[in-house]
C-alpha cells in the first residue's frame, strides 16, 4: 500500500497517531510522570514564597492560599518587592527549579519521540480496519534501551532548541508588557485593544511551539543538527500546509474539548464533596479525575506528534530525499 495514499486524510492521520501513541502507551505515562514532577517541583519554591512572606514581610500566607494558582506568582512577587534580598532568592529558586525541570522535559521528550518515530516505522498500514492486535503489537518499539539510546542522542540538540525558544518566549512576553504596560507613547490603551495584544500573544505562542514540535521531530527523524532541520520543516510545511493545519486544528480542538470535560468533571466533584458522607468519596474520585486528564493530555499531545512524524516520512517517501542516517536511524531499526 502506498503511503502517501491516505497522508491527505485527517481521519486516517489522526487514527494512525492515536494508534501508534496507545502501541507505545509507556513513552505516555513517561511523560504524565515527568510533567507532574515538573510541577510538583515548582510548587516548592512557592511554599518557600508563602514562608518569606510570613517571616519576613509579616503578610498572611493562608490568605495567599486561597487564591488562585496563576495568581499566587505574581501576588508574591508584588508583595516582596518591598524586600528586594527576598525576592531575589524567590526569584532564583524559581529560576533554578524552572531549568532543571525542562532539562528533564528535554531529555524525555528525547527518548519519547525517538520511540514513536520507531513505532511509526515500523508499524505497517494499522489505520487501515481490520485492526489486528498483531499490528498494534508489532508497532510498539517502547523499549528502555531505545528510550534511553534516544536521549543520549537527542538531548543535546533538544537542549540548544529549548534554550532558544526559551529566548523567543523572552521576546514575545517583553514585547507584550512594552505595549500594554510601556510608556504612554507606546503602550495599548482600551480593553478591547489590550484584549486583541493579548489574543496575539496567544496565538504567537501557539505558532511557536508548532514549529518548536516540528522542529523537534525532523532533528530525530533526519539525525541532523538544529540549523539543517528549518529547511526541512520549511519545505514540509510548504508541501503539507492542508494536511499540518488540519491535524494542528483538530489537536488544539481536542485539548479544549479535554480541557472542558476536565473543569465539568472538578465541578460536579466539587458538589459531591457537600454532601454528607457521601463527600468523603470526593477526593479519591478528584484524583481520580486528575490522573485520567493528565494521562489523556500527554496521549493527545504524543498522538500529534506522532501524525506530524507520519506526515513527514510520506513527505520523504514521496518527494524529498531522504539525508544519509546516522546514529538515530540505526537505533531506531534496532
Amino acid at each position: 500500500m502506498d503511503l502517501s495514499s491516505t497522508a491527505g486524510s485527517l481521519k486516517f492521520s489522526l487514527k494512525r497517531g492515536a494508534l501508534v501513541t496507545a502501541a507505545n502507551w509507556p513513552v505516555v505515562v513517561v511523560q504524565f510522570v515527568a510533567d507532574t514532577l515538573f510541577k510538583t517541583l515548582l510548587a516548592v519554591p512557592m511554599v518557600g514564597g508563602l514562608v518569606l512572606v510570613a517571616l519576613v514581610v509579616g503578610g498572611d500566607p493562608f490568605e495567599m492560599m486561597r487564591l488562585e494558582p496563576n495568581q499566587i506568582l505574581t501576588t508574591l512577587v508584588s508583595v516582596l518587592l518591598a524586600q528586594p534580598v527576598a525576592l531575589a532568592a524567590f526569584l532564583a529558586a524559581l529560576g533554578l527549579i524552572l531549568c532543571g525541570g525542562s532539562v528533564l522535559m528535554f531529555a524525555v521528550k528525547a527518548g519519547s519521540v525517538t520511540v514513536l518515530l520507531a513505532g511509526e516505522r515500523i508499524a505497517g498500514p494499522i489505520e487501515q480496519p481490520p485492526l489486528r492486535l498483531s499490528s498494534v503489537t508489532q508497532a510498539n518499539q517502547a523499549t528502555v534501551d531505545r528510550f534511553t539510546a534516544g536521549v543520549r542522542s537527542l538531548f543535546g540538540r533538544y537542549l540548544r532548541l529549548g534554550i532558544g525558544l526559551t529566548v523567543v518566549y523572552a521576546a514575545l512576553a517583553g514585547s507584550y508588557l512594552v505595549l500594554v504596560f510601556g510608556p504612554p507613547a507606546t503602550a495599548l490603551t482600551g480593553p478591547l485593544v489590550v484584549s486583541l495584544a493579548s489574543l496575539g500573544l496567544i496565538l504567537a505562542v501557539t505558532l511557536v511551539n508548532f514549529l518548536y514540535l516540528l522542529l523537534q521531530i525532523v532533528v530525530a527523524a533526519e539525525d541532523c543538527a538544529v540549523w539543517e532541520a528549518v529547511p526541512h520543516v520549511a519545505r514540509l510545511l510548504r508541501r503539507r500546509t492542508k494536511a499540518m493545519g488540519r491535524v494542528l486544528i483538530a489537536i488544539l480542538a481536542l485539548m479544549l474539548m479535554a480541557t472542558g470535560v476536565s473543569i465539568l468533571a472538578t465541578a460536579a466533584l466539587g458538589l459531591i464533596a457537600f454532601v454528607p458522607f457521601v463527600g468523603l468519596a470526593a477526593l479519591p474520585l478528584q484524583v481520580f479525575a486528575w490522573l485520567v486528564r493528565g494521562v489523556v493530555f500527554q496521549f493527545v499531545g504524543l498522538t500529534g506528534v506522532a501524525t506530524y512524524v507520519r506526515l513527514h516520512r510520506t513527505l520523504q517517501l514521496s518527494a524529498v530525499p531522504v539525508r544519509p542516517a546516522g546514529g538515530l536511524e540505526q537505533v531506531t531499526r534496532a
